[in-house]
């Protein structure tokens, strides 16, 4: 088991992103949903300070460069981007650097690996001299492909993840987390609601009463206990989310402040991915 991450309640909202080196809250903003620049400046004071940015993210791009450049040490930068050549990659890195007005990112990913970016030695090469040049502190990558995430994970230049996990979607279990304890790289997830399927009222669902003190109004899931039990695997440093407005930035990052799950509950919350993953088809409740 890797020894990613301290889940006792103190320490349950801040972790120390192995390889970047920094201490992160645990959840990272994304901003390519519909946030803009003051959302982010408002994240910003309340805490967050790990920006998933990308060269089409033009709405948060202003206050992702504001918020930075006071103390740049105290926020990570995470850019997603692609590259087929090792020279797009390296116009894309020198672009960013450009408009966020930065003389480093803390994290370049290969965006969807295999996809639309690809892990050839051309890539690795560039990758590796902008790191060389302290352009890039990091190398990460988006990856859809469990297996092959986790024999990356065993052995390659690749020292950050981000892969899809959530309750309904657990097979980074088997596929990813038993590789992470030689190499120790970073884990960000993303999808905690599963693009909304947990959180729609389901029929045909069957579970018993809520295990936890504190009355919830369970199923469907809320977008709240979704981040916390991505958070309280021991695995996951970071869930990323990816909100529509300033409401759903505001509640989605209460969900740090609760804490871990408790055994019950995770397994509650366990009992309802099965459930809906095991659907052939979603029927909501209208």
């Amino acid at each position: 088991m890797s020894a990613a991450v301290n889940n006792s309640s103190e320490d349950f909202s801040i972790t120390l992103l192995p390889h970047v080196e920094k201490k992160v809250f645990r959840m990272g903003v994304a901003g390519n949903y519909g946030i803009d620049s003051s959302d982010i400046q408002w994240a910003a004071e309340h805490g967050a300070n790990y920006w998933l940015w990308g060269a089409s993210f033009n709405k948060v791009t202003e206050g992702i460069k504001n918020v930075i450049k006071p103390d740049r040490d105290k926020h990570v930068v995470a850019m997603l981007g692609w590259g087929i050549f090792g020279w797009q990659v390296r116009k894309s890195v020198e672009n960013a650097l450009q408009k966020l007005a930065t003389d480093y990112l803390d994290v370049f990913k290969l965006g969807w690996l295999g996809r639309t970016s690809f892990y050839t030695q051309g890539i690795v090469d560039t990758l590796l001299e902008l790191k060389h040049e302290g352009k890039i502190k990091t190398i990460g990558t988006s990856i859809h492909n469990r297996k092959r995430a986790g024999r990356m994970a065993l052995e390659s230049e690749i020292d950050l993840f981000m892969i899809r996990y959530n309750a309904k979607h657990t097979g980074a279990e088997q596929d990813i987390f038993p590789y992470l304890a030689k190499r120790n790289p970073a884990v960000i997830t993303y999808t905690a609601l599963a693009w909304g399927q947990l959180t729609r009222p389901l029929n045909g669902v069957d579970m018993v009463p809520w295990p936890g003190k504190e009355q919830t109004d369970v199923p469907p899931l809320t977008p709240e206990l979704c981040y916390r039990f991505v958070l309280t695997n021991p695995h996951v440093h970071m869930v990323l989310t990816g909100p529509k407005d300033r409401e759903q930035l505001r509640q989605n990052l209460k969900a740090i402040q609760q804490g871990a799950l408790s055994s019950e509950e995770l397994s509650w919350v366990q009992q309802y991915g099965r459930q809906v993953k095991s659907k052939k088809k979603l029927d909501y409740i209208r």
